[in-house]
This record gives C-alpha cells, structure tokens and sequence, in this order.
C-alpha cells in the first residue's frame, strides 16, 4: 500500500501543487485547508507524513503541530513563507522534522518527504547489527529498530532527527559533539542545515527526557564547543 501525505495550506493553488507532485512519486495524498480539518484529516487518515502551512487563519500550523504533538511523532515538515532562521527554530522546538520556505521547489519538497520517511521507517532487525541498534544508557533505552525511546519503561516521544542525535550521542557517551558535528550527522541529504536547529533538538530532547539544562543528568553543554551525554550507570 501506498504511503500517505496529508497536505495543509489554506491556499488550493498550492494544495493542487504540492498533490500532484506527490502523486507523481505514488503518494496517496489527503487535503485539507485550514488547521481543524488538518487535526480531523490526521485523526481518521492515520497519514504517514504532513506537510503544514504555518500562516492559516483561525488555527495556524504551529497551534495544530503543538496539539499533534501531544499525542503523535507523525513527521511534520512545515511549509511557510516565515524565512527568518528564528521562524525555522520555532517550528523546530514545536517537534517539526523540516522546514520548507516559500517559493520552494516542488520537486524538493517531494524529495525531503522521502528523507523524512526513509529515517522513520522501522528497520528490518538484522542480528549482526542488534547491539548497535539498542543502546541502554542508565534509565534511558532507546531502540533503533522500533525507532522508540523509554525511561524505566515509560515511552518518551522524540521526532526522528531527535532519536538519531540521541542515538549519536549515547552511542560515545562522554565524547564533545560540535553542533556542526551533530547537524551533519543527524540530518538527510535533503536537509537544509545550520548549527542553531541543533539547539533547538536538544531542548526537545531534554524536556522528553526531564533533563534539567541548568543540572543536567544526560545531556551537558559544553560552552563553546557544544554538547555531550554524561553516562549514568550508577542509575536505579
């Protein structure tokens, strides 16, 4: 069966735009126009992949993905003519996986939907490979096959980017990553980078976490270097 995209912007042209290229590349695509039928549309189509507008009267885009957000890791990529890089780095702490500009590249865009599914895909469980896809660190135990995250057993929601520089720092616990070092590492070929997402990422991971910024039990920044995972075996 064919992967499915839910595509919202208030604008049809666009929504027509975006569709037929999708449909191009055998995606199944769901519509919708504004943010109540966006959260309606996620709720009875179950979609693998949303595209979402920022500026929609009523309920804009950052309202629905704060409300997807409570209860769904669905990727989200964010399409919005807000260009600043602190419009990008909101949409990236309200748990986006991307973040497309306008006037953007159809084609583009298609292939960044690829990326984002590629990372969240389950992987098939290959044995050679078990150990370095399951990684337990203290409390946290974080699967790469089943692209999940828990703490004494409790599920924590992380985006994709985020389970992978998770995955990236607990794999060399006490090592220094440069956010350059994260970024690149972390993101898909598609992904347009710089160093601030980064930032935003491991503010997330921290609250999924309960780690404290100020006394931080997993995740310390390194003032002007950039971040590291401190091991906790002595953990109960």
């Amino acid at each position: 069966m064919s992967q499915s995209v839910l595509v919202v912007d208030d604008e049809p042209k666009i929504v027509a735009l975006v569709k037929r290229y999708l449909e191009a590349s055998s995606f199944r695509v769901i519509q919708a126009f504004n943010g109540k039928d966006a959260l309606l549309a996620i709720r009875a189509g179950h979609p693998d992949c949303v595209i979402l507008d920022i500026n929609m009267p009523d309920m804009d885009g950052l309202a629905v993905a704060r409300e997807l957000r409570k209860n769904s890791t669905v990727p989200i990529i964010f399409l919005s003519a807000l260009a600043e890089e602190l419009d990008r780095v909101v949409g990236l702490e309200l748990g986006a996986d991307d973040y497309v500009t306008k006037p953007f590249s159809p084609r583009e865009l298609v292939a960044r939907v690829k990326a984002v599914l590629r990372r969240t895909a389950p992987k098939a469980a290959d044995p050679e490979e078990s150990v370095g896809e399951h990684i337990v660190r203290g409390r946290l135990d974080l699967n790469l096959v089943e692209r999940t995250l828990t703490i004494k057993g409790q599920p924590r929601h992380l985006t994709s980017v985020q389970l992978d520089i998770l995955a990236l720092m607990m794999r060399r616990p006490g090592k220094v990553w440069s956010r350059m070092e994260i970024l690149e590492r972390s993101s898909g070929p598609a992904h347009e980078g710089y160093d601030r997402t980064i930032d935003a990422h491991i503010k997330n991971i921290r609250k999924a976490i309960g780690d404290d910024s100020e006394a931080p039990r997993y995740l310390e920044t390194v003032r002007g270097a950039g971040y590291r995972f401190m091991d906790q075996d002595d953990e109960a």
